[in-house]
């Protein structure tokens, strides 16, 4: 499905799916740069992440362009132009402080990458949970040596997180460019759409799925998972333990033992 979204005049915001209102969008909208990130760009993406971080209705948060055949091709390189060293500094914390609310969120995310994804833009999909990348996508990277810098927004840390050491020295000492299906091939991609159907369009067949769980349960599991690469394994079991107990006096909990003694289909709330 190839199609603009709107004409709003943000450059980032977010909205909920008409057709699966548990299933938010948080939308990047600069076509005129395939989404590169400017400073008002960044300021929006806060702005709805906050948002969604505080929306019990969001189960699952895709994050996509208004525009067919792009994602984000990074840092907005006309305005860094006009930069000073001080508004450069600014930017790139501001970068890791916006990235590290998109990895924090409390429900599961979804990049649709149906376009270039490059540098903050591939960062960005870094810090979602899945990423799911359009069948003709053919620009997914990080180029920054090529540019004589490195990756300044968690590349050079969340990459070794999702690829290991050795993909990860790859992927950015060489720049290289991925395709779709080399970037499935990787590790850097979860899925790959199929012609013709768009990466919005697989994502969302993804996020379905996920929203089919308890909304609690996909939050204590996420945060479980999430803390998994930072603790020893004995102190994340004991996390994993104290997640799972909080769950066992929800109404969900209770709705889903209902459900299967009485073969049908649970109906959660979140509560």
């Amino acid at each position: 499905m190839r199609r603009s979204i709107s004409s709003n005049t943000a450059e980032a915001f977010i909205r909920p799916l008409q057709s699966d209102p548990e299933i938010a969008c948080l939308f990047l909208n600069k076509p005129q740069t395939k989404n590169a990130i400017s400073r008002r760009m960044l300021q929006e993406l806060q702005e709805c992440l906050y948002t969604a971080k505080f929306d019990k209705g969001i189960r699952t948060l895709i994050v996509r362009s208004t525009s067919a055949n792009a994602f984000c091709s990074g840092a907005d390189l006309a305005e860094r132009r006009s930069m000073s060293p001080m508004d450069v500094n600014k930017f790139l914390a501001d970068l890791r402080t916006t990235l590290g609310q998109l990895e924090a969120l409390p429900m599961p995310t979804i990049a649709a990458i149906d376009g270039p994804a490059l540098g903050g833009g591939l960062e960005l999909g870094f810090a979602c949970d899945l990423r799911v990348v359009g069948y003709d996508v053919t620009k997914i990277g990080l180029p920054e040596t090529r540019l004589g810098i490195i990756p300044g927004a968690g590349g050079t840390q969340r990459a070794v997180r999702l690829l290991g050491l050795a993909k990860a020295k790859d992927l950015i000492f060489t720049a290289r460019m991925l395709t779709a299906s080399e970037a499935l091939k990787w590790g850097v991609a979860d899925y790959v759409s199929t012609a013709p159907s768009s990466g919005f369009d697989r994502a969302l067949e993804l996020a379905r799925d996920v929203a089919k769980g308890a909304p609690l349960a996909l939050r204590a599991a996420k945060q479980a998972i999430s803390r998994a690469v930072d603790l020893p394994l004995e102190s994340g079991l004991d996390f994993e333990r104290a997640s799972y107990e909080v769950l066992l006096g929800t109404k969900d909990r209770i709705e889903a033992l209902e459900a299967f003694k009485e073969k049908r289909v649970p109906v959660f709330k979140g509560e």
